[in-house]
């Protein structure tokens, strides 16, 4: 039985390095792990309570919380926007975040890791992005992490892919996230 994991990427930019890195785990997935990398958050409308029912459901918001529902585990790639998590990211965290008590997070484990210019690799956005998806439910892995600083230029000539020291931090979270998620059922 495999696992799936979906891959939510905080930047919508097609070049980014946090999606770079995102294509890096899902070519490096070890054999019975299946990484999804959702690619329709830029269709998800920011959280309204007042559409979030059976009859004004936005269809990103579908889209989204159907792939959750198929994963196993989620892996989150999270840039640093002014020190923080980008808007795109936490939204899609309180749209799995519901219904209350029942989301599709709820329960199952989480990763974040991330890559940012700065000389820190964006830890601060990926602590809020863990907190944010543990205060959403989710059994956030504390000790999974993986911040790579200097970003433009460490990947400027090189995929994140193609970058061994990335591959094996990568290869390790991923690891360590499978042990903790249910394999897939459909």
């Amino acid at each position: 039985m495999s696992v799936r994991i979906l891959a939510l990427v905080g930047s919508l930019r097609t070049g980014s390095t946090n999606r770079q890195l995102a294509e890096a785990a899902v070519k490096h997935a070890p054999d019975g792990v299946d990484i999804e990398l959702f690619e329709g958050l830029a269709d998800v409308p920011f959280y309204n309570e007042d559409i979030d029912t059976e009859a004004s459901l936005p269809a990103g918001a579908v889209s989204l919380r159907a792939a959750a529902d198929r994963a196993g585990a989620f892996l989150l790639f999270s840039p640093e926007y002014n020190g923080t998590v980008p808007a795109t990211l936490k939204n899609a965290i309180d749209w799995l975040s519901r219904p209350y008590g029942g989301g599709a997070l709820s329960g199952k484990p989480v990763a974040v890791v991330g890559t940012a210019f700065g000389r820190y690799g964006g830890v601060w956005a990926q602590d809020d992005a863990r907190k944010a998806a543990g205060i959403a439910g989710g059994a956030v892995l504390e000790d999974a992490k993986l911040s790579i600083p200097g970003s433009l230029n460490r990947f400027a000539d090189t995929h994140p892919a193609d970058d061994a020291e990335v591959v094996t931090g990568l290869t390790e979270v991923i690891r360590r996230l499978t042990a903790q998620a249910a394999p897939a059922t459909a």
